[in-house]
């Protein structure tokens, strides 16, 4: 029986959803069903298609990471949306729970990132390092609690474990990630590192879409949303 998915935006073209941990968003070794196959369930369901309804994996969350991902519901939806993330025409805003606050308010890394295949990890490295990428993103410190606190991340790049190991570059170590310092897991085996909202101009409609993911239903996030929501 397939998990009820939480749609937040769907239509001819595209349909986004809000991934809760531990879902994983293309099919792995593991062999769990991912939520592309559970969306194709739903798809061929709601639209009485024979067979598999047709899905496509625009970009990716980790595992443990909560929030937005689109699909593309059509090849021409996924081929103009892969042009917008190709273009970074996309602007992708995360939450992320961190144990230390930052030395600046806000700012911008740039880094070189090499990825272990072997141990699933990215590092920092220089950028005359064999296979390192560069990736980009910026932060603002937004909120606080007696023991954490939050920063908002917009990705400029997407790269492997990117946000996860340039902030724990900066000593600002996502709660859970044990991957990336953290001293002990979260309970449910999740890291604090939400997709909060996407925009950008709809692949065929062309017009301007933004969609936000509402926070885990946990009380450290809510506790976030509640103090970010009462300032706006």
């Amino acid at each position: 029986m397939n998990k009820p998915l939480d749609i937040l935006y769907e239509d001819n073209h595209i349909i986004i959803v809000n991934k809760k941990t531990g879902d994983i968003v293309q099919g792995d070794k593991t062999g769990d069903k991912p939520l592309s196959e559970e969306i194709s369930d739903y798809l061929s369901d709601k639209y009485q298609k024979p067979g598999k309804a047709f899905v496509g994996v625009v970009h990716r969350l980790d595992r443990p990471v909560s929030g937005v991902v689109l699909f593309a519901k059509t090849s021409k939806g996924l081929n103009r949306m892969n042009e917008i993330v190709k273009e970074r025409r996309i602007q992708k805003r995360y939450w992320a729970i961190v144990l230390s606050a930052p030395a600046k308010k806000e700012d911008r890394l740039v880094n070189y990132l090499y990825k272990n295949e072997k141990q699933n990890k990215s590092y920092v490295t220089d950028e005359n390092h064999l296979g390192a990428t560069r990736a980009e993103l910026s932060y603002k410190y937004i909120a606080f609690s007696d023991k954490y606190h939050l920063l908002e991340v917009e990705l400029h790049t997407g790269r492997h474990h990117q946000i996860r190991v340039q902030l724990s570059n900066i000593g600002c170590i996502i709660k859970g990630d044990v991957k990336y310092g953290a001293p002990r897991t979260n309970p449910d085996g999740s890291i604090c590192l939400h997709a909060r909202s996407l925009s950008f101009e709809h692949p065929v409609s062309h017009l301007q879409i933004k969609v936000e993911a509402p926070v885990p239903d946990e009380n450290l996030w809510k506790y976030f949303e509640t103090v970010i929501n009462e300032r706006s």
